[in-house]
């Protein structure tokens, strides 16, 4: 649609009102420019200017106030508290100045200004997660429990991410466990497991043990990979058995299928899981010079893929991958796996091999035979009888270091299928 005017007089001030327009529209563009570069500089003297030239801008005055309030060079309460009141007459209903505000009277030992601040915090953001955690704290520190653990908790139900250190906050107020779980903590799995991940870097076993439980009887869904943390934690410990009921527990709460024969105690043998890295699962070589270990989906022998290793030929490399079991006692049993390998050259190949460790702080190791040169799928079978105290064992696959003539090794090793199956007591 096109503008008619009357004549040239009113053509000319339209032509002055848009030039005037964009005039003004230019000075407030440079001007927003300048003081956002003068903001960015992170100084004092770049506050003010940003003040001076946005007045009228409470974001200006909040960062000049949180510089006061935070520099090591020249802090200054007086000034922090001034630039918050000016924010907060700009926009009262500013949350990050309230709180920061609150945070600089209580530093100041005036402490129902500092309440009455968090208070309007929270009326002019009722949702925020930030907001109800900094006035949880406060109550904590002013030893209002009950009213520090609600905020607390509507903090992190809105945010799970807090779970593990709200818990530790609560927990040092309140040393039963399970009642800081109802307090605080969603019944959600990974706020739990941030718990427990908490509780096993302060090395704390019985409490880590007790949110794990708590955590099953929820039923949630599960993968082994999500207890790698607390049974090698256990595992560290000796506390063997509750490893393995932990790991158990996971695997109640899994879809992994492994395909594991039955009344194997080794668990994933043929490499099907995708999961790694400690716990029962198998644990693979950080660095290993010359050897490239993984997953190989066009060779196996059975299921969907097989552990290859590839050997490049210029190193006398030696590795171990391994897994954990839990056995009986004077029992026998009978480790079998599948060895595939081509142009696998050296004097020392790759074999299986058995630790075992004792209550008694013994323990030992057998080997298998080892595999070279090249040769289709083929079955190895190794028999072992545990002591009368042995309850834990660890599976391996490996290579020595060579010490002949023949020290580098090349060519691949494909494995698959393995297991550890009890076959009977031993003859006396």
């Amino acid at each position: 649609m096109l503008l008619r005017l009357p004549n040239s007089a009113a053509r000319f001030a339209v032509l002055v009102l848009a030039f005037a327009l964009a005039t003004a529209l230019t000075f407030f563009s440079i001007r927003n420019a300048r003081a956002a570069n003068q903001s960015g500089l992170g100084t004092r003297a770049g506050y003010e200017a940003a003040a001076r030239l946005e007045p009228a801008n409470p974001e200006n005055w909040y960062l000049l106030g949180r510089y006061w309030q935070y520099t090591l060079d020249e802090p200054d309460p007086g000034r922090a508290i001034s630039d918050f009141r000016r924010a907060l007459s700009l926009n009262p209903r500013y949350p990050d100045a309230w709180l920061d505000l609150g945070t600089l009277y209580e530093s100041e030992g005036d402490f129902s200004a500092a309440r009455d601040a968090y208070l309007q915090a929270r009326k002019a953001y009722p949702a925020s997660a930030a907001v109800a955690w900094r006035y949880g704290n406060f109550l904590l520190r002013q030893d209002e429990v009950k009213p520090a653990f609600a905020e607390i908790r509507r903090a992190v139900y809105a945010d799970p991410k807090r779970s593990a250190e709200a818990f530790s906050r609560c927990w040092r107020v309140d040393p039963d466990v399970l009642a800081v779980l109802d307090s605080v903590i969603p019944p959600d799995r990974i706020a739990y497991l941030d718990v427990i991940r908490e509780l096993v870097a302060a090395d704390h076993l019985d409490e880590s043990l007790t949110v794990w439980r708590r955590l099953v009887s929820f039923h949630p869904r599960m993968s082994p990979a999500d207890v790698i943390l607390l049974t090698d934690f256990l595992i560290q410990k000796s506390h063997f058995d509750d490893a393995h009921r932990v790991w158990r527990d996971a695997l109640l709460l899994t879809d992994v299928v492994t395909g594991d024969p039955p009344g194997s105690v080794l668990w994933d043998g043929g490499f099907e899981s995708n999961v790694s890295g400690g716990g029962f699962a198998w644990t693979f070589p950080v660095v290993s010079p010359g050897l490239q270990a993984g997953l190989d989906r066009r060779q196996k022998h059975s299921g969907q893929q097989s552990l290859r290793l590839f050997f490049d030929g210029k190193h006398n490399t030696n590795f171990e991958i391994y897994s954990n079991v839990e056995v009986r006692p004077e029992t026998t049993y009978r480790l079998s796996a599948w060895v595939r390998t081509q142009a696998l050259t050296s004097d020392e190949g790759v074999r299986f091999r058995i630790y075992w460790f004792s209550d008694s702080h013994s323990s030992g190791f057998t080997d298998s035979q080892d595999s070279r040169g090249t040769q289709p799928w083929t079955r190895i079978e190794m028999p072992w009888t545990s002591g009368k105290d042995v309850l834990r064992a660890r599976v391996s696959v490996l290579r020595n270091l060579s010490r002949g003539f023949d020290t580098r090794i090349q060519g691949t090793a494909w494995i698959d299928d393995i297991s550890l199956v009890p076959v009977g007591n031993p003859n006396p």
